[in-house]
């Protein structure tokens, strides 16, 4: 297993190094300390298993890095490390393409399950957004939280994956994820059950 982490603190970087080998004794540990360095690693790494990117550091944009892999790597999974635990940075990230998102408050085993979860090709939020989520579930009465919703919503009017992320601007990977969430809430195995069910609920249904 090959990780490369994304920080600019050596001694964060030092401690995740040493969580790491309860993934696998054997993982090899790449570091690097800003953006550039890091979009260089994995150019030359392409046997990458696993990034760990933190949002905030000196020089450009974390969510422009994070584009930037979700569009030339897509089949490489990226976790966002971030002090932040706001909503909105959650959200971006996961509509960017990231498969998870871990605030650095969280406990060292609580990670480690994450990345599992990631490494077998699951997606990971924190347990804060997945409570104010089912608030919105029981709100809609559809089971699907907003951006579901506004993923069906296109789904319905006949748009492509790739046209959906075009519209509301997320990596065409997590309208994959999003549509995939829908068919299972709904209970159903295509669009076409997915329209029936989603009528049947009582959302409404209009034209552009």
């Amino acid at each position: 297993m090959k990780i490369l982490i994304v920080d600019d603190h050596a001694l964060f970087r030092e401690g995740l190094c040493y969580v790491l080998k309860a993934l696998d004794e054997r993982v090899t540990i790449i570091e690097a300390s800003d953006y550039d360095s890091a979009l260089q690693h994995v150019s030359e790494n392409t046997e990458l298993d696993l990034v760990l990117l933190d949002l905030n550091m000196p020089g450009q944009n974390g969510f422009t890095t994070l584009d930037a892999l979700s569009k030339h790597y897509p089949a490489l999974p990226v976790v966002i490390l971030s002090a932040s635990n706001q909503r909105s940075d959650i959200q971006h990230s996961m509509d960017a393409g990231a498969m998870g998102f871990i605030p650095k408050e969280t406990t060292s085993e609580v990670m480690l399950n994450a990345l599992r979860l990631i490494l077998s090709g699951g997606i990971y939020v924190p347990q804060s957004m997945v409570k104010q989520n089912e608030a919105v579930l029981n709100e809609n009465g559809l089971g699907l939280t907003p951006r579901q919703l506004e993923v069906l919503v296109l789904l319905l009017h006949g748009d492509t994956n790739k046209e959906i992320a075009s519209k509301i601007d997320i990596a065409e990977a997590t309208v994959k994820m999003h549509v995939t969430a829908i068919l299972r809430t709904l209970g159903v195995s295509n669009r076409t059950q997915a329209a029936r069910a989603a009528e049947k609920m009582g959302l409404s249904i209009t034209n552009n």
